[in-house]
């Protein structure tokens, strides 16, 4: 498989560390240049035939990496001129030669990456789902801690995208889900008959817009492995930070991976009994800080909450996804994020007046069950055994202990005194950022 390196842009925000005298591309971090962490990436996935689309001071890039023989791969350029970029996109024009003839011995599908993320990710698990969708644009997307100055991606139950919210939008209206585009695709070889010749274009805008409006394929995968856009001296220096720990590869998927799973009414936001509207949605003290110490962690921050709201008749799915959307944006507005959410909508008690039929059943899902758990542990590879349970009442300990977890009982909301289960919590803490603290130390 081949991957492709856009690495043709100035990089302005960085001018305070690269002093303008290297590329972007070409910023250190670590003791090696951020190309040079891609490539080894790449290597590591089996990727050994690598395009670099190189402009602004390409020279360098060139000079330090030749032909990539000493870093075990090989590596050809498109080169830009550098008073005429052609943008993210319009470089593409040039591919098709360097992908093969597109016939039965030659891969149909390539990694386009920007030349700004430092990333490590399971290229084969993300192939995968491309694969099986069918798709002619991939997009890795995920949360991250500044959604409100991000392009979002909307997605639809399916994974499929449905439209793009840019960042200039006003958003102060709605609430939005935090998904976003992180700078890394999986593309099919056709989508280079978008570009027929070099001009500038911006990928986002101007090519997968095009191809939704064309109705074609065009998919997120929605991962919680580690990318993160290092465009900023501060970023820079956050990954730096990052590498240091070994979390990159700690959230890399061919790992298991560790998770704090959290329960929602009374220990992310204030507990109001039946919470219904999306307005009622406040947070608890401390969450946002509790929450980005999570972020900051080798642990995934994963909400998991009963909702028995929907079998009561009292609101409709699309209303809890509403309520969640403000979840995600309050935690966004504080720079946090949860990796996922997941909610059980069922009630096995029959008999409330208005009640919905369809979900009155007694399910898997429902705490302290752990169907929840056990579709969460699925879906992002996690080892439950080295995970933890944070909840304000017994049926959150109980599930805990049916998953095969640690636990630890938060102060807040009903604060145990549910009286539902014997369960004992291996911890107590009286905020759930005491209690992430706890965890993490």
């Amino acid at each position: 498989m081949k991957a492709v390196i856009q690495a043709g842009g100035r990089g302005t925000r960085l001018s305070a560390v690269t002093k303008n005298l290297i590329p972007k591309p070409m910023v250190q971090i670590a003791g090696k240049p951020l190309l040079e962490w891609q490539v080894e990436e790449f290597r590591a996935n089996g990727v050994r035939d690598i395009v670099i689309i190189v402009g602004y001071l390409g020279n360098v890039i060139k000079e330090y990496f030749r032909d990539g023989s000493h870093f075990d791969v090989r590596i050809r350029y498109i080169e830009e001129l550098e008073d005429e970029p052609l943008g993210t996109a319009g470089a593409l024009a040039y591919l098709p030669p360097l992908l093969g003839d597109g016939g039965s011995g030659e891969e149909e599908d390539f990694i386009f990456v920007y030349a700004d993320a430092f990333f490590s990710v399971d290229f084969e698990r993300m192939l995968a789902f491309h694969k099986e969708h069918r798709s002619m644009a991939t997009l890795f997307v995920h949360p991250n801690s500044h959604p409100f100055d991000s392009d979002l991606v909307v997605l639809d139950g399916d994974g499929r995208v449905v439209r793009f919210d840019a960042k200039t939008n006003d958003r102060s209206s709605y609430d939005y889900e935090n998904i976003v585009n992180a700078g890394v695709f999986l593309f099919h070889r056709n989508i280079c008959d978008a570009v027929p010749e070099p001009r500038k274009l911006a990928l986002e805008k101007d090519i997968l817009q095009g191809l939704l409006d064309a109705g074609k394929n065009v998919y997120g995968y929605c991962s919680t492995e580690y990318v993160k856009d290092v465009g900023t001296p501060e970023r820079l220096a956050a990954v730096a930070c990052d590498i240091a720990a070994g979390i990159p590869q700690k959230r890399n998927l061919s790992r298991p991976q560790k998770a704090i799973f959290l329960d929602r009414d009374g220990t992310l936001n204030r507990y109001v009994g039946l919470l219904t509207k999306p307005e009622q949605m406040e947070l608890e003290a401390t969450v946002i800080e509790a929450v980005q110490a999570i972020n900051s962690s080798e642990y995934l921050a994963i909400c998991c909450t009963n909702q028995p709201v929907v079998a009561r008749g009292l609101c409709t799915i699309e209303d809890v996804e509403a309520i969640h959307r403000r979840l995600q944006t309050l935690l966004g507005h504080g720079g946090a994020y949860l990796d996922d959410i997941i909610y059980c909508p069922h009630h096995p008690d029959k008999g409330y007046p208005g009640e919905n039929p369809k979900y009155k059943i007694d399910c898997n899902c429902r705490k302290p069950k752990t169907g929840m758990i056990d579709e969460m542990a699925k879906k992002h590879y996690i080892d439950l055994q080295t995970s933890w349970m944070i909840g304000d009442t017994t049926r959150d300990i109980q599930t805990a202990v049916n998953a095969g977890m640690h636990s630890l009982l938060v102060k807040t909301g009903e604060a145990g005194n549910d009286g539902a289960y014997d369960a004992v919590p291996e911890q107590e803490a009286k905020t759930l950022l005491a209690a992430v603290r706890e965890i993490l130390q």
